[in-house]
């Protein structure tokens, strides 16, 4: 078991300290609203400190660095049971998460709706879900036996990481999930029967 420093300890307890103040500020009084300084603030921490652990701005406070994202949508694919496809891994994996997931905690509902809600919010959360193309371009040739640099990986991997975004203001999110992934596994003719015999 890996156990960190006191230096590392302050930084992680910092960095939850300030997503805590944002996260309660942002709900009460609206993203738009709530300035940095107000959440360093209420964090107990001087601005510098704040852009010191969150440099990419306010937009970044309430999420973490999307590492374990990744690593967690490379593991659905890597590490999937025998006989379950990618397409079923990844499914799974995305229907677990965020505004696909059932049964979420209100706190949890709370903050999601905020994400949703808010485009600086919903937009960041986008740019961290494509950060993880290239690991995800990777482990799908990887357990496929194609070329990372194949066309249909790389289109595959960006579709998937597109799919929040795409979907996540529908009226019933986890169908329209479901919807786009019977896409993915049939293809456009197996939905619509529009394919090159039909023409």
């Amino acid at each position: 078991m890996t156990t960190i420093g006191r230096r590392e300890r302050r930084k992680v307890q910092t960095r939850q300290a300030l997503a805590d103040a944002a996260l309660e500020l942002f709900l009460a009084h609206g993203y738009d609203r709530v300035t940095v300084a107000q959440i360093a603030e209420a964090a107990d921490v001087s601005l510098a400190t704040l852009f010191k652990h969150v440099p990419d701005g306010k937009e970044a406070l309430i999420f973490d660095d999307g590492t374990e994202r990744r690593e967690a949508m490379v593991a659905a694919v890597r590490d999937r049971p025998a006989g379950v496809s990618i397409l079923r891994a990844l499914h799974t994996f995305l229907a677990g998460r965020g505004t696909f997931a059932v049964d979420m905690p209100a706190d949890a509902q709370r903050k999601r709706d905020l994400i949703v809600d808010t485009p600086a919010l919903s937009g960041y959360q986008r740019r961290l879900w494509l950060r993880g193309e290239e690991s995800l371009t990777a482990a799908i040739a990887a357990e496929s036996g194609c070329e990372p640099g194949a066309p249909e990986v790389r289109a595959l991997a960006r579709y998937i990481l597109e799919i929040p975004d795409l979907i996540s203001l529908d009226t019933d999110p986890r169908a329209s999930l479901d919807a786009v992934f019977r896409l993915l596994e049939t293809g456009w003719a197996g939905i619509t029967g529009d394919g090159p015999a039909s023409r």
